[in-house]
């Protein structure tokens, strides 16, 4: 029921800030347009955290980014004017399109102390939208569908599945999805799409007689319906239909690697414009090329 099993790699962005990395992964790099997961902590942040912490502005092409907590609070600044902290069950969806900057700073954390647990991911957007005017989106409360059934607590995030669908405007079919599972719950894997993943940030879960656990991600085959926690589990899934190769070059995704090179000489030359609201500084084009770490979204 599973095509592979993916561990995390943990990988330290600095300060003692570590995130568990899971796409791209060499023998998978995509699931369905997702092609960017990372797992944010859990760390914890003490008050009076230094500032070379904060994931200072930084550009993106051709992606929407989402950002989810299940806990903690960051704040965001785009080059769109967008100023909008993000907390736990809810939604930054941000569309980079033709290029957009943004910053996420953890002013939450240096003043009175934090915990920070979520999720960072990257959609490639189709070939004909890659170029799109950029946008920012902030969601929760209805724009999330939200259910609960046989010990499993649902939350749609973005996209379609289990009959629902979430606000975000989205480029191409797609679904990611919070479920909490008790112990012995059994959760639906949503059919009709062409990929599908599963990602255990807490617990562990069975699909098929395969266990999946804290960490992993799991790349499922289209027979596989449904999966078991093994514990108290928190899940997160996810999938959609691929638009086809990419190519990431730090924080740029691109159908074109020619429009990855001008991305990154626009960047070096100033003609990116930086948020208004946080526009003393920012990330230089790291000089080693594609193997560069990008920033956390």
């Amino acid at each position: 029921m599973i095509e592979i099993v993916i561990d995390q790699r943990r990988k330290d962005l600095g300060g003692g800030f570590e995130v568990g990395r899971v796409l791209p992964f060499a023998r998978r790099r995509t699931v369905g347009p997702f092609v960017f997961f990372d797992h944010m902590g859990p760390v914890r942040l003490h008050a009076g955290i230094d500032r070379s912490l904060d994931v200072r502005p930084h550009p993106h092409i051709g992606l929407s980014t989402v950002s989810y907590l299940f806990s903690g609070e960051i704040m965001h600044r785009d080059s769109l004017g967008y100023e909008q902290p993000i907390r736990p069950r809810e939604v930054n969806w941000m569309t980079a399109g033709s290029g957009i900057t943004h910053s996420e700073r953890f002013e939450k954390a240096r003043a009175e102390g934090d915990f920070l647990n979520g999720i960072q991911a990257w959609v490639a957007l189709p070939t004909e939208d890659e170029e799109t005017a950029p946008a920012f989106s902030h969601h929760e409360g209805d724009d999330l569908p939200a259910w609960s059934d046989g010990g499993v607590d649902g939350m749609l995030i973005v996209g379609s599945a289990y009959g629902l669908t979430a606000a975000a405007a989205i480029h191409s079919p797609q679904f990611y999805v919070h479920l909490e599972l008790a112990a012995g719950a059994v959760a639906q894997l949503p059919p009709h799409y062409p990929e599908r993943a599963l990602y255990v940030a807490r617990g562990a879960v069975e699909v098929g007689h395969q266990r999946v656990s804290e960490g992993q991600m799991a790349v499922v085959q289209p027979a596989a319906s449904a999966m078991r926690a093994v514990e108290p589990s928190t899940v997160m899934v996810l999938g959609g239909e691929p638009v086809g190769e990419r190519f990431l070059e730090w924080n740029f995704v691109s159908s074109s690697k020619d429009r990855l090179r001008q991305a990154a000489e626009d960047w070096k030359g100033g003609r990116m414009k930086l948020p208004d609201a946080d526009d003393a500084e920012f990330i230089p084009m790291p000089e080693h090329g594609p193997k560069s770490p990008p920033a956390m979204s």
